[in-house]
């Protein structure tokens, strides 16, 4: 009786392990993910916005893009490329429409 104990708590546990491993672990990963993802693009949004006010002369898009990219690394924030222009270019798009809002 002792013996059928001890094997079913070893399935319990292997039936533990096993969610655990496929269904919590990726679970977690994408929300990290996602959360991560939100933190990049508030942080983006408000260098940005920083960036716009501080170097305001014309043709200073590398300038701007490398304080971007300085905030976001105070900051502790790892993007690619890719990810950061596509986030710069929709904080942009955002700036302007509210600039644009804002003169109508």
């Amino acid at each position: 009786m002792n013996e059928l104990y001890i094997q079913l708590a070893l399935l319990i546990i292997s039936l533990i392990g096993i969610l655990i491993t496929y269904v919590l672990v990726p679970f977690l990963k994408a929300r990290t993910t996602e959360t991560q993802q939100k933190q990049a693009e508030f942080w983006v949004k408000v260098a940005v916005e920083a960036a716009e006010q501080i170097i305001n002369k014309a043709g200073a898009g590398l300038d701007k893009k490398a304080y971007v990219l300085s905030v976001l690394n105070e900051k502790g924030i790892k993007v690619t490329a890719e990810q950061l222009d596509t986030l710069i270019e929709a904080a942009v798009y955002q700036l302007n429409k509210a600039k644009a809002a804002a003169t109508t």
